[in-house]
Formats: structure tokens, C-alpha cells, sequence
């Protein structure tokens, strides 16, 4: 028997959140070897559905996930006009 390990995260980043979107998910579209099946969509909030058979795996894409969309908000924040 196989488990199967799943998480879901909600992003609010206001006025910024399709930026940050954009940033974060072009990533996900160029990562094809990722061992976690990812999935970004953006409407009011942003919404990543992380899925894998292995936990580990799943908590480095969830921290991974994070650290981006962090690390771009912060930089959309500091070039703000």
C-alpha cells in the first residue's frame, strides 16, 4: 500500500498577488522533473495543491514554495512606486 501525501496553501498578497503568482509559477511550468505533482492558480489568492507519495519530498516543495513566494513579494515590495 501506497500513502499519498497532500497540501494545499492559500497566498494572500493583496494588490500584488498576480505578480507574485507570475513570478512564483513560471517555475512550476519549467520544472518538469519535479518529483511532487504542483499545481499554482491564482484568483483572489494564490492556491498551490502539492501532492506526492513521499513526505519529505512534499515538505521541500511546500518550503521551496514558500521561500518564493516570500523572497518575491519582498522584491516587488522594495521596488514599489
Amino acid at each position: 500500500m501506497t500513502s499519498r501525501f497532500n497540501a494545499k496553501i492559500e497566498v494572500d498578497a493583496e494588490e500584488k498577488t498576480n505578480a507574485v503568482f507570475d513570478s512564483v509559477n513560471i517555475d512550476n511550468k519549467f520544472y518538469p522533473e519535479n518529483p511532487t505533482k504542483t499545481e499554482m492558480f491564482c484568483g483572489d489568492k494564490i492556491t498551490i495543491l502539492i501532492e506526492s507519495n513521499q513526505l519529505a519530498q512534499m515538505r521541500a516543495n511546500l518550503n521551496s514554495s514558500i521561500r518564493l513566494i516570500q523572497t518575491s513579494y519582498d522584491s516587488i515590495e522594495s521596488v514599489d512606486i
